[in-house]
């Protein structure tokens, strides 16, 4: 999910998320020996009613024997929820039991690893799949996944660490337009005023980022990045506007590949759509909020962000809820460094400084780690801990090991995760490797330890000797870091530099003249917060 650039104040609130590594909580229960390798969802809509039909085709791996395992679905429950008429193993009626929202099935006796299981059902989603009319009052069909609501709609394993490939088949009424995760291979004609609209993406996907759009949609091919298609969707009403709002996708989606790595999915679609978010980063198919277009191309930092997304959350994904950091601290530091690309280190420091505002606001709700054991709910996962603090933590090793080693372990963690599964565990063993450096404590007070340095702070000139005395406030932690002094005088700045370990610091530095200001952090390398 993204917040919005600096169109982000607005925009933000709406969703915020929290990052977890191994002590944390992680629920849901995980099938001991399936893997699902593939899904086929075979929808029809319908403009008489908001009942949806499916057939599911699930291709499952046994890792060891097969099993029982579980699918969800949400069952119907008044007007809400889905009925299964019928679940099948290959062409024989599967042993299975659907009850407390979970298609629970056990193989047929075989020592076939490999079966395909379907699942055929049909009801009205509460969520997940949103059937509503846009703004323009127009008839849709939004998926909305992230980041448990796909069982609303879709028999699948519910959660990101199993990943499969997907093929959508929608039918729907022929005057709509339809766009979905992975490629266009079909565009068929059925009669009865009908239409098939057919996607597949060979790549895993977990189920959060899986998406179909369905609408009267203008759209445009609006260039080839590496021979990948990077499209507009947005509603008829928008379609200038919406073309040019867009169009910054191109250089962003380069300036990713260029400095990350190859880019997963079969294509890049930008879409106007009804999220409850700013943005959804649907692998592939990003969903923007409707307003997000108004052709002032104010949407450059939102569009960087879930871009940034097709790598870190969709590509290289967390394993369990609680480590969702490496999502949204990475799409959020990530935006920043595309802009930072565009408009220099200034933009850099601004967009930093914005947040830092934000994080040091909500801690003092909110005293929790970016890494918080407590959280089990994936819906409460939100926070400003893992947008905004994951990504200024990014910054702050960053600034520890230099640009060039930063982003040759940043590069190397995409590599060995690429279209798979992390922990937060992970991405600090490859750092640790390309670096040579024991980053044990620094993950330890930046991701699993509450708050930030409270620094008070004072300085003094005399017999050509600056005085800086500082010392940190916050009671629960002493934290360790570098600290950089900007000593003005005549319209320069030069950094001094100096390590703090203790609650206590008193730093000397000698000056021939006494300097017009002094200030802590000049170029925003630090996550702290300055107190009187």
């Amino acid at each position: 999910m993204g917040k919005q650039g600096h169109c982000q104040n607005f925009i933000f609130f709406l969703f915020v998320i929290i990052g977890i590594c191994a002590k944390a909580q992680d629920t849901y229960q995980r099938n001991t020996s399936a893997d699902v390798q593939h899904y086929v969802f075979a929808l029809t809509l319908s403009d008489e009613s908001n009942k949806i039909k499916g057939e599911a085709e699930i291709t499952v791996a046994f890792k060891k024997e097969a099993s029982p395992f579980a699918l969800d679905l949400i069952a119907q429950s008044g007007s809400y929820g889905m009925d299964v008429s019928g679940v099948f193993e290959g062409d024989q009626p599967a042993n299975y039991r659907y009850e407390g929202n979970k298609i629970k099935i056990v193989p047929a006796p075989s020592e076939e690893k490999t079966r395909t299981y379907k699942v055929v059902y049909e009801g009205i989603p509460e969520r997940g799949l949103v059937i509503d009319t846009t703004k323009f009052g127009q008839r849709s069909f939004f998926g909305d996944n992230w980041p448990n609501l796909a069982r609303h709609w879709l028999p699948s394993v519910d959660h990101p660490y199993d990943k499969a490939s997907v093929e959508f088949r929608i039918t729907a009424p022929a005057h709509y337009d339809v766009v979905a995760t992975g490629e266009k291979i079909e565009e068929s004609n059925l009669g009865n005023g009908l239409k098939l609209t057919s996607y597949k993406e060979p790549a895993p996907v977990a189920m959060k980022v899986m998406t179909i759009g369905v609408t009267q949609f203008a759209s445009k091919l609006l260039d080839e990045v590496y021979d990948i298609p990077v499209s507009a969707w947005v509603y008829p009403e928008n379609r200038l506007e919406g073309f040019s709002d867009y169009g910054v996708a191109t250089k962003v989606l380069k300036y990713f590949i260029d400095n990350i790595g190859p880019y997963s999915y079969a294509k890049l679609a930008n879409m106007q759509a009804k999220t409850q978010w700013g943005g959804l980063e649907n692998a592939g198919t990003i969903a923007y909020f409707e307003n997000s277009v108004n052709g002032k191309n104010e949407v450059e930092g939102l569009i960087a962000h879930e871009i940034a997304h097709q790598w870190f959350g969709n590509s290289a994904s967390e394993k369990d809820w609680n480590h969702v950091w490496l999502s949204e601290g990475f799409a959020t530091y990530f935006a920043i460094l595309y802009q930072e690309s565009v408009y220099g280190n200034e933009k850099r420091k601004e967009e930093l400084e914005l947040d830092r505002k934000q994080i040091i606001d909500y801690y003092l709700k909110h005293p929790s780690p970016i890494v918080d054991p407590s959280i089990t709910d994936p819906m409460k996962v939100l926070s400003v801990n893992t947008y905004q603090k994951g990504g200024w933590v990014l910054n702050m090793l960053r600034h520890k090991l230099g640009d060039e080693t930063f982003w040759k372990g940043i590069r190397a963690y995409y590599k060995a995760f690429r279209n798979s599964n992390a922990l937060t565990s992970d991405f600090q063993n490859i750092m640790e490797e390309v670096s040579g450096k024991d980053l044990e404590s620094f993950f330890e007070q930046w991701i699993f330890t509450k708050g930030h340095p409270e620094i008070k702070w004072n300085w003094s000139y005399n017999k050509k000797k600056l005085q800086v005395n500082l010392e940190q406030l916050q009671k629960h932690h002493i934290f360790k870091f570098p600290l950089e002094i900007g000593v003005k005088k005549d319209g320069k700045v030069t950094i001094y530099k100096t390590e703090m370990d203790a609650a206590l610091k008193n730093v000397t530095i000698k000056l021939d003249s006494k300097p017009d200001d002094v200030v802590l952090d000049p170029e925003s390398w630090l996550l702290f917060e300055e107190k009187n």
